[in-house]
């Protein structure tokens, strides 16, 4: 690990939250329609594996979702897997999800 610090920034016109470092993106790409954030991928190259980049991707997707009010329908594995492991987060699931 680098120790440099990473900070996810919202990129609205690809509809996605972004990790830039060292030349290489990490990215959690959504769809907004109406009031549902559908979580599609979450992509972190494989040199970045254990770093934590997913995870902190998918904390700001549940920040953002929150703050905008919208129902998360998380169609990517790693975010379903992410919000069973954080319950806290399970209040902005979409009622046509379930864990």
């Amino acid at each position: 690990m680098s120790g440099t610090p990473v900070s996810v920034r919202d990129n609205h016109d690809a509809t996605r939250l972004e990790i830039e470092t060292e030349g290489r993106v990490a990215v959690l790409e959504y769809e907004i329609t109406g009031d549902v954030m559908a979580i599609t991928h979450t992509i972190v190259p494989s040199e970045f594996g254990g770093r934590g980049y997913g995870t902190l991707l998918a904390a700001a997707a549940m920040a953002k979702a929150e703050k905008e009010q919208l129902k998360v329908v998380p169609e990517c594995s790693f975010i379903v897997a992410y919000m069973k492991k954080n319950p806290e987060t399970q209040k902005l699931a979409h009622s046509s999800v379930t864990f």
